[in-house]
């Protein structure tokens, strides 16, 4: 199995001033397969997006790239930073970057030629189920792909988030059926209610979902990411036990 740490991973470090270029060796060191960058996370995106594409390069590493960006605007238009989202990661040689959907439901154009200015036969696109009821429904995300899929024969998939299910008061289960065909990926968080909120938590273990059931329901031959805030190396290097132990080789 491929585990990839997204890089929300070491939020303290992050807040600390560690860069994502430090990170890409803490990653190695820890033992995953690959990073997964969050922009929001850069100081000096030129710089570090090539930084990171040499060490990885030179460690081994996968590089996945989270954009918190949507692919459509809330006027319906193709997002016209996505070309310059994706000379990102053609920076750092990434596999995936993963979006949110946005306002698919308004768009009017050709599709086709919108997707066909990005490298899509270079990097693989996904889009994610996040917390709001525009992108993180199962109808907006299956809309979507199947327009895509329509479009153009680029491998464009969608990564199944589970902890974010609890946000947008989605079927977690019912979600991993419907969307298993197109899943590309799988981010593992659990959630759990403190305080009349919603938060995330520090172990898979702890929370309102049983995600070893959940598993079952979703392809094994794609990566997964861990992706919640843990305080210690001990405390990943657990995580990434725990869930190599559950998925298997």
């Amino acid at each position: 199995m491929t585990v990839i740490l997204n890089t929300w991973v070491f939020e303290a470090l992050v807040k600390q001033g560690t860069s994502q270029v430090a990170l890409t060796q803490h990653v190695a060191d820890l033992g995953a397969d690959g990073i997964e960058v969050r922009r929001e996370y850069f100081t000096d995106i030129a710089q570090e997006t090539a930084e990171i594409g040499k060490l990885a390069k030179q460690l081994g590493l996968i590089v996945n790239y989270s954009v918190p960006d949507e692919v459509f605007t809330p006027t319906g238009e193709l997002n016209p930073q996505l070309p310059t989202y994706f000379a990102e990661g053609q920076a750092m040689g990434i596999e995936k970057i993963k979006f949110n959907t946005g306002h698919f439901d308004r768009f009017t154009g050709d599709l086709a030629a919108a997707l066909g200015q990005l490298p899509l036969d270079q990097i693989e696109m996904n889009v994610e189920n996040d917390q709001t009821p525009v992108s993180g429904t199962v109808a907006a995300i299956e809309a979507f792909l199947t327009a895509a899929h329509q479009a153009t024969s680029a491998d464009i998939g969608y990564v199944y988030d589970l902890g974010n299910w609890a946000f947008t008061q989605g079927d977690a289960a019912a979600s991993a059926q419907a969307l298993a065909a197109d899943t590309h990926y799988i981010h593992l968080k659990n959630t759990r209610e403190e305080q009349d909120k919603l938060v995330t938590t520090a172990d898979l273990d702890t929370g309102i979902y049983d995600w070893r059931e959940l598993l079952k329901l979703l392809p094994h031959d794609v990566p997964f990411a861990l992706e919640y805030p843990m305080a210690t190396d001990a405390e990943i290097t657990q995580q990434l036990q725990l869930l190599r132990a559950e998925v298997g080789d």
